[in-house]
């Protein structure tokens, strides 16, 4: 029973209704930015051979790819619907509506033949916000609900959930490592041949590459530190969730990672290098009233 009562606290540690609103408005509007800047790529199946489908997720309910038309107008009607996500706009409709279908053209758009990992974490966090009162502060319609500083288990789980999902998925990153080659993942020959060849296929697509990972490929040593950081990093993210210091150490190596990742291989990953992705493992309500007190200041300063 004590244990049951720890985990209970822990997982339903009370959180300003702000706290989760902010979270809402953060991750619904790096999604619809993701929507709006990439609209043509998550359009772009619509024109792909039916050789090439290979669904995955929920798409594998579908025993043939949609039309072109259908294609179209479900990108084109998530990106409206991350619109009353953001607001928190009859939220409790419209969250989960918008949640299955940015899940939906995600997993669309990697059944064929390419998977886009850079966006599994931003449609499972949707997925939770969607699930949770997230919309009782900073919402188009809050008349009626707590308070923005209302303090309740309500909101702190969700946020909680997000965090754990965010960790999980960094393990499950390591561990597919590991899975895959084992312990030679370790000695960085192996990082050092994925960086090469990921290079040279996209010089031989006429596609951009990373002049510096072409370059870095001609030397073993770094790999070895890479390799060995690498593997820590994702193994080591549940330390994030024991203090709000560690996770900001751990936030800030994830980070650079993820830079690394880009600067190597020319691969973003937008939810992370945005650090929105890791927003959760922080009270975002103090860094916003941060922000806004200097931004008052600033007016009032030029006003008189």
């Amino acid at each position: 029973m004590k244990a049951l009562a720890a985990f209970e606290r822990y997982w339903f540690a009370p959180a300003p209704a702000r706290r989760l609103a902010l979270l809402r408005i953060l991750t619904g509007g790096f999604a619809l930015v993701h929507l709006v800047t990439r609209f043509a790529s998550f359009t772009a199946p619509a024109r792909f051979g039916r050789e090439q489908f290979v669904p995955v997720g929920l798409v594998a309910l579908l025993d043939e790819p949609l039309s072109s038309g259908v294609v179209t107008l479900l990108v084109a009607l998530t990106t409206v619907a991350s619109v009353p996500f953001v607001l928190g706009l009859r939220y409790r409709f419209t969250a989960p509506v918008f949640a299955l279908l940015f899940l939906w053209i995600t997993s669309y758009r990697s059944s064929w033949g390419m998977i886009f990992h850079t966006e599994n974490l931003v449609a499972l966090h949707i997925l939770v916000l969607s699930a949770a009162p997230a919309a009782d502060a900073y919402g188009w319609d809050v008349r009626g609900r707590p308070t923005s500083s209302t303090l309740s288990g309500a909101y702190g789980w969700a946020a909680r959930a997000m965090s754990v999902t965010t960790a999980v998925c960094y393990v499950l990153a390591g561990l597919a490592k590991l899975k895959l080659a084992g312990p030679i993942w370790l000695e960085g020959g192996l990082l050092r041949a994925q960086i090469a060849y990921d290079n040279l296929r996209k010089i031989e697509l006429g596609s951009s590459y990373s002049a510096l990972g072409a370059a870095a490929v001609h030397y073993e040593a770094p790999f070895l530190v890479l390799a060995l950081m690498t593997v820590l990093l994702e193994l080591g993210a549940p330390i994030a969730l024991f203090g709000r210091r560690i996770a900001l150490g751990w936030a800030l190596l994830a980070w650079g990672f993820h830079i690394g990742v880009e600067a190597l291989m020319a691969i973003p990953f937008p939810y992370q290098l945005s650090f929105i992705a890791y927003a959760s493992l922080f009270e975002v309500e103090r860094a916003f009233d941060f922000v806004t007190e200097r931004l008052r200041r600033r007016i009032a300063d030029r006003a008189t």
